[in-house]
C-alpha cells in the first residue's frame, strides 16, 4: 500500500526537522517552494498553514526581510521536543525501568474528554490495561504530562509509577496491552518504502541538497510515527523476528546521510 503524506503533516514534519535552528519564521513562499518539492500544491500549504495557525501550532511572524511567514508556537516547540527522543533518540526500555500507569475518570458530562483522553494516550504509545487504565514505559512519564496539561486534561487523569507483578507473564500480558501484529506491519511498511531509498543512496558518492531533502522529509514523516505506535518495549517482551530494530537502523542510515545535505536546500542562504 502506496504511504499516505498529508499536506498537514508534511509541514509539521518540516518545522521539527529544519524549522528550529534557523534565525526566523519561513516564509510563506519558501513553504509553498518546499512542499512543492515533495509533491504539494500552494492551495495546499496555504490552508494546511492555516489549520494549522487555528491549532494553535504555528504563529505568524514576519521575516527578516519583512515578507509574510510563521514561526513555531511556544507550545509547538515543546511538543516537537518532546518528540526528539522518541524519534531521534530512540532506545529499547529495560524492564528493570517499570512502566507508568495512567488512570482517568471523567464524568459524563463531559464524555467526549473521554474519547479525547483514550486516542491521546495510544497516541502516546500506551496500551490498554483495563477500562479507565492505561500503561506504558516509564520514561514516557514526562512527555505524557506535558501533552496532557497542555490539552488540559490532566485534572481528569492519576500517573503512577510501578512495575508488573503478575499473574500473567510480562511476555504474554504485552500481547494483550498492545495491538503487536498491527505494530510490526507498520515497520515492515517502512521498511518496504525507505529501505530501497536507503541502498539507491549507498550506492551514491554525490548528495544533492534538493533529493536529500525530498527524501529525508518523507522518510522522517514516515518514521515519526513509529516511535508513538511502537513503544520501545524490552526486547525480551517481543515476538521472535521484530522488525523494529531494522527500521531503526534504515531510517537513521537515512538521517545520517540526507539530513545535513537536505538543509543545503531548506536554507540556500546558510541561515
Amino acid at each position: 500500500m502506496a504511504e499516505q503524506h498529508t499536506p498537514r503533516s508534511l509541514i509539521v514534519t518540516l518545522y521539527g526537522a529544519y524549522g528550529r535552528e534557523s534565525a526566523g519564521p519561513f516564509a510563506v513562499a519558501e513553504l509553498i517552494r518546499l512542499l512543492g518539492a515533495v509533491g504539494v500544491d500552494a492551495p495546499s500549504v496555504r490552508s494546511s498553514v492555516s489549520r494549522l495557525k487555528r491549532r494553535g501550532l504555528l504563529v505568524p511572524q514576519r521575516t527578516e526581510a519583512g515578507a509574510a511567514g510563521y514561526a513555531l508556537s511556544a507550545d509547538a516547540r515543546q511538543l516537537l521536543d518532546d518528540g526528539d527522543e522518541r524519534i531521534f533518540g530512540r532506545r529499547a526500555a529495560l524492564l528493570s525501568d517499570g512502566w507508568v500507569l495512567a488512570v482517568f475518570s471523567v464524568p459524563e458530562a463531559e464524555r467526549h474528554k473521554r474519547h479525547l483522553l483514550r486516542s491521546r494516550l495510544g497516541r502516546l504509545g500506551f496500551g490498554t490495561a483495563a477500562p479507565g487504565v492505561w500503561i506504558a514505559p516509564a520514561r514516557f512519564h514526562e512527555e505524557t504530562r506535558h501533552t496532557l496539561r497542555r490539552l488540559q486534561l490532566d485534572p481528569y487523569v492519576d500517573l503512577f509509577r510501578g512495575e508488573h507483578l503478575g499473574f500473567a507473564a510480562t511476555a504474554e500480558a504485552v500481547g494483550r496491552w498492545w495491538d503487536l501484529a498491527g505494530v510490526a506491519k507498520q515497520h515492515e511498511e517502512f521498511l518496504d518504502a525507505h529501505g530501497p531509498v536507503l541502498r539507491a543512496w549507498e550506492s551514491r558518492g554525490e548528495t544533492p541538497a534538493e533529493e536529500a531533502y525530498r527524501d529525508y522529509l518523507l522518510a522522517l514523516d514516515s518514521w515519526r510515527r513509529l516511535p508513538y505506535a511502537d513503544p520501545g518495549l524490552p526486547a525480551e517482551l517481543l515476538p521472535a523476528g521484530w522488525p523494529g530494530g531494522r527500521s531503526a537502523a534504515v531510517f537513521s542510515g537515512l538521517h545520517e546521510r540526507l539530513r545535513d545535505a537536505g538543509a543545503g536546500y531548506v536554507r540556500p542562504d546558510g541561515t
